[in-house]
Order: structure tokens, then C-alpha cells, then sequence
């Protein structure tokens, strides 16, 4: 599955509406020989979800985490907050194909899942693919990086 550094963990984190599927995707990266670090939530108890998508943001951006994941009801509150921060393109998924083409063609480095729109076994699909392509490059390069504001 991999083609990224793994003795990088991935930065995991979701709100309350994520919570389940943070946890069933943790055990699935274990599965796969992948290290986590988690971020939270840590129940079902609603929470506010920048507390934990700043933490996997700044993960992924200090480069202290490969990949970032993060889970909240539609993905929208969690990939706002995510691209906030100037190295992050943090890519709301729904499908497989989304999730390849957003690295393929966006160098994504935060993949936002939808928990309330999508099974647990197409989020494990997706982040599989996610975690299994490689930047194209080329003409998507130059495109990535006007992304920037700096």
C-alpha cells in the first residue's frame, strides 16, 4: 500500500460525528504495518472540530507525520480548517477515484472523510488509494504550487 516514508506515523483526527471511523481506521492502518498518531477526538461527546484538525495540520506540515487523515460528519469543517495552513492540501474524498486523483494530480497530504456519506469500507478504500499513489508531477506541479499564498 505504501509509497510514502513509513517510519513516519499518520496523523489521525476527527470530531465527534468522525469518532468511530477514526478508530475503525486506526485498527486498518495497524493492519497494514502503518503507525498513527492520534489527535482525537477521544468519544462520542460533541466537540468543536479545528481542535483537532489544527493538530494533524501542523503534524503533516512540520513534517512530523507523512499523511494527515481527518473525519467529521461531511468533511467540509475539517478540510477548511486544514488548509488554513500555507503547506497543507487537505482534499474532501467520497470515492476512490476522488481520493487517487487528489494526490495524482494535487499532491493532497490530508485526506477529509465524510463519516455521515460514506461506508467504512469505502473510507478503508479510499485511504488506501490515498496512501498508495504518488504526485504525478509535470503539469500538476506547476499548478500545486500557485496553490500557495506566500
Amino acid at each position: 500500500m505504501a509509497t510514502f516514508n513509513t517510519s513516519l506515523p499518520i496523523a489521525i483526527g476527527s470530531d465527534h460525528a468522525g469518532f468511530e471511523y477514526k478508530e475503525k481506521l486506526k485498527l486498518f492502518l495497524e493492519q497494514q504495518a502503518l503507525k498513527t498518531t492520534d489527535f482525537g477526538t477521544h468519544s462520542l461527546e460533541s466537540v468543536d472540530y479545528p481542535d483537532f484538525a489544527h493538530p494533524v495540520a501542523q503534524a503533516v506540515e512540520n513534517n512530523e507525520a507523512a499523511f494527515g487523515i481527518l473525519i467529521c460528519g461531511s468533511a467540509n469543517g475539517v478540510a477548511i480548517t486544514a488548509n488554513k495552513h500555507q503547506k497543507i492540501r487537505a482534499a474532501i474524498c467520497w470515492e476512490e477515484e476522488i481520493a487517487s486523483l487528489a494526490r495524482k494530480h494535487n499532491d493532497a497530504n490530508i485526506i477529509c472523510i465524510p463519516a455521515r456519506f460514506v461506508s467504512e469500507t469505502l473510507a478503508e478504500k479510499m485511504v488506501s488509494a490515498f496512501l498508495s499513489t504518488e504526485f504525478e508531477g509535470g503539469r500538476h506541479a506547476n499548478r500545486v504550487n500557485k496553490i500557495a499564498c506566500i
